[in-house]
């Protein structure tokens, strides 16, 4: 097995987006990295498609009359929960990948990660 490639994993939990496509384009072969990269990109989806989800179900529930606006607005405290709790699992993604934690996966959105690893993995 080859030696993790810390900066890359690091560099990709750091700058979620684009630090997971360096890690991806500079060394896909190094599993280490690679498998930090699809995590971190998997945080990154999550961060995109919470407040997206927050909106169609706080949009379709403005139609309701009086109910449905507060609903919209109250349910906003969801976002921020998941926020805090993505700031955290960011946290430990930041620690694994400074402990070269070999395949640890991330609290609740590592499934995520894992099959988009299993897919770059199997192509590389």
């Amino acid at each position: 097995m080859q030696k993790p490639n810390r900066v890359l994993a690091f560099l990709s939990y750091l700058l979620p987006f684009v630090g997971s496509i360096v890690a991806i384009a500079a060394d896909r072969k190094n599993i280490f990295a690679l498998y930090h990269a699809c995590q971190a990109l998997a945080m990154f989806l999550a961060a995109v498609l919470l407040p997206v989800a927050w909106l169609v179900v706080a949009w379709l529930a403005a139609w309701v009359p009086l109910a449905g606006p507060t609903f919209s607005a109250a349910s906003f405290a969801l976002v921020i929960v998941g926020y805090v709790a993505l700031a955290f699992i960011w946290l430990s993604g930041l620690v694994n990948a400074l402990r070269s934690e070999q395949l640890a996966r991330l609290f609740i959105i590592g499934k995520w990660g894992e099959k988009l690893f299993a897919r770059l993995y199997s192509v590389a």
